[in-house]
């Protein structure tokens, strides 16, 4: 099997965006904002087909239009969180306005399916070493802002009467979490992000009651679905992007039952 190079840059790029998404995802649904990831990947979807458009990689347009989108969502803070209607029309109107984008250039139309559901076979060397850097930077930020992060996010009123500034915490969290769905993307699809976000996140924050050893099993479980699921669809020629979304429900209704 690794004697295949798109293999060994599958197995590469896997590994790197699972340890992300766990240790991001985990903070996400500490907070309670599981669903910044979910509105986040929709947008994406508009920055890949308009990048498509005018000639450039779907990842830097992902990353422009999650980073826009993020920023926005942090400075709007809790008041997006009462207006669900709304996000969800700015939702369906992205899906929408990436599928108008795809029309006016419909000789990379195929690639809509790699859009939505992911393409983790085609990834190549060079962007397996630009989710290195981006990978890199996210786990640096957010190591800068854990302990503010992790303050406001258990006793936000204790946080902001300490001088905390809750707005820059979720404002800097949110950008964070952008880069991180972008990436995800590129391993699962636009509509698979809560596969590594957020499942493998909410299995550890059930199975750990220690912050710590959550974080760790977070991305312990997110990197092992992620490798798991690639392992099978070679072995199988099922989709990568099923596998690894079974394997993530699997383990999290599994801690239910404990």
């Amino acid at each position: 099997m690794l004697t295949y190079d798109f293999m060994v840059n599958a197995f590469a790029a896997s590994g790197i965006v699972a340890l992300l998404a766990g240790v991001v995802g985990f903070f996400l649904v500490l907070r309670g904002q599981t669903f910044a990831g979910h509105a986040l990947s929709h947008v994406g979807f508009a920055g890949a087909t308009g990048a498509v458009l005018v000639g450039i990689p779907p990842l830097w347009g992902m990353l422009a239009f999650t980073l826009g989108a993020g920023l926005g969502m942090g400075v709007l803070g809790e008041r997006i969180k009462a207006r669900d209607v709304a996000v969800g029309v700015m939702l369906s109107l992205s899906l929408g306005l990436g599928l108008l984008f795809l029309h006016f250039y419909t000789a990379y139309a195929t690639q809509v399916t790699a859009l939505l559901f992911g393409n983790i076979l085609g990834v190549d060397g060079r962007t397996v070493w630009y989710l290195v850097a981006l990978a890199s930077a996210s786990l640096l930020a957010l190591a800068c802002i854990a302990r503010p992060l992790l303050f406001a996010s258990l006793q936000p009123e204790l946080a902001e009467a300490k001088g905390v500034s809750l707005p820059l915490v979720s404002l800097l969290f949110l950008a964070i979490v952008a880069l991180t769905v972008a990436e995800c993307a590129q391993i699962v699809g636009i509509l698979l992000v809560f596969t590594l976000m957020v499942g493998p996140a909410a299995a550890a924050g059930r199975l750990s009651t220690r912050l710590g050893w959550g974080v760790f099993l977070a991305a312990g479980l997110a990197l092992a679905e992620a490798l798991a699921g690639i392992t099978l669809a070679y072995y199988t020629d099922w989709p990568t992007s099923f596998w690894i979304t079974a394997l993530s429900g699997a383990v999290y209704f599994a801690s239910l039952l404990r």
